[in-house]
């Protein structure tokens, strides 16, 4: 299988109430990717937060009691530390200048995916929040992508995240539609006929670490790329599926 990672160069800053589907069409077109069925486009978190509206002047935020207490312990804004406990449902772990929590999306990380960089900041600073639904964003922009040029293709969100045990940031999969998710090869067999009894396979953030590799993280304004060859599978699967439950959660 080959795989080919495209950039979608020229994108502009977006701002909320950009219309994201009609500017990754004219984009696609004016450099020369024209999508074809079963490509995936790969779009980074903070381009669905921005138009979605998802960006915080920190002045519009009043931290609470609990907020200012933790926010002491941990030595970090307070008003940062509120926007955290209203997106998380569970503090995993703390310590200075480091807040583990159980984001209401279901996910485990650092400060519930709250960002301050490469956004615009008023006087006090701001920050930007995951999306409210991912997946939904993910299957909205699928929906008019079919509708505008007829091509089924997957959309993936990603955002970038550390691992417990692992150093260093990888993209992974907050929202996707219209793509294999999870690739469940349980029930079949190795190369030795051995039946393969936990075998799945995570598709979406494989393919969310390739595209936020090739997007960058600083400085290189390339925040979506067009995923061609991987085959996006046309599942109806959607990323919170990939979140472990709690009750299998041995490290809670």
């Amino acid at each position: 299988m080959t795989f080919e990672i495209l950039p979608i160069e020229g994108l502009p800053l977006f701002k909320e109430g950009d219309d994201l589907t009609g500017i990754f069409v004219n984009q696609l077109h004016k450099v020369g990717l024209e999508l074809q069925d079963g490509d995936i486009l790969a779009i980074a978190q903070k381009v669905i937060s921005k138009v979605e509206g998802r960006l915080i002047d920190l002045t519009s935020i009043s931290p609470s009691a609990a907020a200012i207490q933790l926010a002491t312990e941990v030595e970090k804004d307070p008003r940062i530390v509120e926007l955290i406990l209203q997106e998380s449902t569970d503090i995993v772990r703390k310590k200075i200048g480091v807040l583990i929590v159980r984001h209401r999306l279901g996910h485990v990380g650092a400060n519930a995916g709250i960002d301050q960089s490469n956004i615009e900041h008023g006087e006090e600073g701001s920050a930007l929040l995951l999306p409210l639904d991912p997946d939904r964003s993910a299957t909205k922009i699928q929906n008019e992508i079919a509708q505008k040029t007829g091509k089924q293709i997957g959309v993936l969100i990603t955002d970038s995240a550390n691992r417990p045990w692992r150093l260093g940031t990888v993209g992974i999969a907050i929202g996707a539609s219209n793509m294999t998710v999870l690739d469940d090869r349980r029930g079949g067999f190795d190369l030795h006929g051995r039946e393969l009894k936990i075998t799945m396979i995570n598709r979406a953030d494989s393919i969310a670490a390739m595209a936020t590799l090739a997007m960058g993280e600083t400085d290189e304004r390339i925040p979506a790329v067009l995923v061609r060859g991987a085959d996006s599978g046309r599942s109806d699967q959607c990323a919170a599926e990939i979140n472990r439950p709690l009750e299998d959660d041995l490290f809670k």
